[in-house]
């Protein structure tokens, strides 16, 4: 037996067998030893270089129809691998970062001040910047690492940690930082235009990660990130119920729709050429 190529991807795995199933060509799933990726394995070796040419084909753009299609011709029930469950702590965990493990404890820290003193004095010294404060550079960025209640910072850190611990394993805490800088500052921007300086939550950032993620994954599963469409459909839902205050509740409508716009650029601008190669076929 041959090894192809491991996948960290269960599904871009199940679909090049699918497609070269559809070839008369048969390759195998085995798990890795960690558990962590899927290896494929050719039987017979006269049909390597026909594997490889494909498996670039494939690599290209995974999510061309014809992919879909072999799976839906030749696909298995009896796959030989479960899908990883990715909310769950020991998942979250092995994929925290340094940056990502940072912006947690900065946050809890900033929500300890709150609840031990008073959310305007810790705006006093953290919020957007008003009048002459605009050369204090942080509170262009520091609202981000305000929360207000203990709901507000476990959602923001939990989806934080989900989506920014993906980004920092799989494309550098370079890029998760710059990620952070940008999301931030234009969702602060964004919502200050309403508020003020009197808002403050990570939301901005986060909804920027989940437009950000999505296109990526979208666009090149083989990097590994991703999120499920459902957490997409649930992300826009919660931004349309808050424009309609339809939650009962103070929502920074403006932060999460400037982070989802900035986040969308951003994704589609990391991924132009992917947009290109598919355009010119």
């Amino acid at each position: 037996m041959i090894h192809i190529i491991s996948f960290e991807n269960p599904r871009m795995a199940q679909a090049f067998v699918d497609y070269m199933a559809g070839q008369n060509i048969q390759l195998q799933v085995h798990p890795s030893n960690d558990q962590q990726h899927y290896e494929l394995w050719l039987n017979d070796e006269q049909h390597t270089e026909q594997v490889r040419q494909e498996l670039e084909a494939f690599l290209r753009n995974p999510n061309d129809p014809r992919y879909l299609e072999a799976s839906w011709q030749t696909g298995r029930t009896d796959a030989q691998f479960q899908y990883r469950n990715y909310l769950t702590f020991g998942y979250l965990k092995q994929q925290s970062g340094p940056l990502t493990i940072a912006v947690i404890l900065l946050s809890i820290a900033v929500y300890l001040w709150v609840t031990l003193t008073d959310p305007r004095e810790v705006l006093y010294y953290l919020g957007w910047p008003i009048g002459d404060q605009q050369s204090e550079l942080w509170r262009w960025i520091s609202p981000a690492f305000v929360h207000f209640s203990i709901s507000h910072i476990g959602f923001n850190l939990a989806l934080w940690w989900f989506l920014a611990g993906q980004v920092e394993k799989k494309m550098g805490t370079g890029k998760l930082f710059t990620i952070l800088l940008v999301s931030a500052l234009f969702s602060n921007w964004g919502q200050s235009l309403f508020s003020e300086n009197n808002f403050g939550g990570l939301s901005g950032v986060v909804y920027a990660l989940v437009s950000y993620v999505w296109v990526t994954g979208e666009r090149r599963p083989e990097i590994g990130i991703g999120i499920p469409r459902g957490l997409m459909i649930f992300s826009i839902i919660w931004l349309f119920f808050g424009y309609f205050d339809l939650l009962g509740m103070d929502i920074a409508n403006a932060a999460h729709t400037s982070g989802l716009i900035i986040g969308l650029l951003m994704g589609i601008w990391d991924n132009r050429l992917s947009f290109k190669h598919q355009g010119s076929k």
